[in-house]
This record gives C-alpha cells, structure tokens and sequence, in this order.
C-alpha cells in the first residue's frame, strides 16, 4: 500500500476533528478509498469518515488492509503537515504506518498499527424527514450562540424555517434562519428535537473541510451532520437526541 496526497489538509483536518471525539480507530483502506466508522467512548456519537482515492495523486493498494491507530497519536504527526506538503502513507513490514512529508526537507514518521478488541460499527438506518442544507459558518455561528446560556440546544424545523433554540436558568437563545438562496430546507411538516452542545461544538469544526453543511434530524430523533467536498472528503457524525425526564 502507498497513498500520496498533495493536499494534505483533507486528512489532517479530518484527524483533528475526529480525534476529539474517538481515542483509537480502525481505518479501511480499499480501492475506493479511506474509510473510519468509530463511536465515541460514551456511545452518544458516531464518526463516518472517506477520503477518496481521487484525492490522491497516487492510490496503489493491492488488497484491502484494515489499520487500528491511536489518533492523538496520529493527529501530532498530522499537524507538522505544511500545506505544500507531500504527504505519503506506507505500510512497512514491521507492521507500522510510515508516514512522510516531503516539502523542503523529507521528515517521515512511524506508527505503531494497534489492536483494536471492539466489534465493527455498522452505521445506523436512519430516516429523516427534516434536511435542511446551510452554510457551514451559520451553523458554527448559531452553536456559540446558545453554548453562551446552556448544553442543551433545541433544533426546531418548519417549513421554510429552521430554529435553533437553548435556555439556561435565566437566559434565552434564539437564532431563526429562514429559507433562501443559501438556506435549503425540506420539512413538510414540524419536527424538534434536543442535543448536547459540547457534542455540537466537536463536530462543526467539519466547517474545516467543507463550506456547506447537511442538517438532518426527527422528532427526538438522532441528528446526522454531514460535511461534504465533492470527489474529496466526507465526514458525518451521527448524534443521540437528549430525550427530557419530565
């Protein structure tokens, strides 16, 4: 296997995100590309993650490989990546990832492949009525919004609204985003559900890889958000509602 990116950041913004919300992962690395299904420890989120072999420069790979990998690890050889950096993927002998960055100077680093007990995550079947399609940093935006006043936020979608909505003991947040030439929703009818705000600041740091972001959700339902670049990257997280004890 030998994978050659001269676009680094795709995966090294994909790491760091995912890295705060997965401590050891199992990456598939076939023909179509790079692929991660993990849960976080708490089994509230799950991580879908592919780097497409179009997104290399070279993508040889003779048979399917799997490769478990502590990613704070990972993430800290990730971020001596420069932007010109060549960045290259080997799986040596000694069952190690090499990874090199050629710019200036070559600097190559080596992995420990770990081993992973935990079962294979299968992504739900999820069915969502609610998708509404915004700009990535209207999302962020609305997040620090309500994180100011509590860690529980309120998605509330209508047609051609979409409500973001959190209260604390004393303060109230409310950001109304209506449709346009930006906004896309589809929501026949209202649909709300509620979800941890720290969960939500982990996974808009998607805004990283991708301009637009893909909001989908359900009565009490889970959410799904998905980060997209077209014939490049895609990271989805799937997020539990928080279902009130009234």
């Amino acid at each position: 296997m030998k994978l050659t990116l001269a676009e680094p950041k795709y995966l090294k913004e994909s790491i760091s995100i995912i890295s705060d919300l997965v401590n050891e992962a199992r990456f598939k690395v076939n023909k179509e590309g790079i692929e991660l299904v993990a849960m976080d420890p708490a089994n509230v989120a799950m991580v879908i993650f592919k780097l497409l072999s179009s997104t290399f420069t070279e993508y040889d790979v003779k048979k399917d490989v799997e490769i478990a990998i502590n990613l704070s690890n990972l993430k800290q050889i990730m971020r001596r990546a420069k932007p010109n950096d060549m960045l290259t993927l080997e799986l040596d002998p000694d069952n190690k990832l090499k990874i090199q960055l050629k710019g200036d100077n070559v600097r190559t680093f080596n992995l420990p492949i770990i081993e992973l007990d935990e079962k294979e995550q299968k992504i739900p079947e999820l069915n969502f009525p609610v998708g509404i399609r915004i700009p990535s940093i209207v999302l962020n935006e609305a997040v620090e919004d309500v994180d100011v006043v509590a860690e529980s936020v309120a998605f509330l979608a209508e047609p051609k609204k979409f409500t973001i909505y959190a209260e604390g003991d004393l303060s109230q947040a409310k950001i109304e985003i209506k449709e346009g030439d930006n906004v896309k929703i589809k929501a026949d009818e209202k649909a709300k559900a509620k979800y941890s705000i720290e969960y939500l600041k982990k996974m808009i740091s998607g805004s990283k890889i991708a301009d637009e972001v893909l909001i989908q959700f359900n009565n009490d339902y889970p959410l799904k958000l998905e980060y997209k670049t077209v014939d490049k990257v895609m990271l989805s997280f799937i997020l539990a509602p928080r279902v009130e004890n009234d």
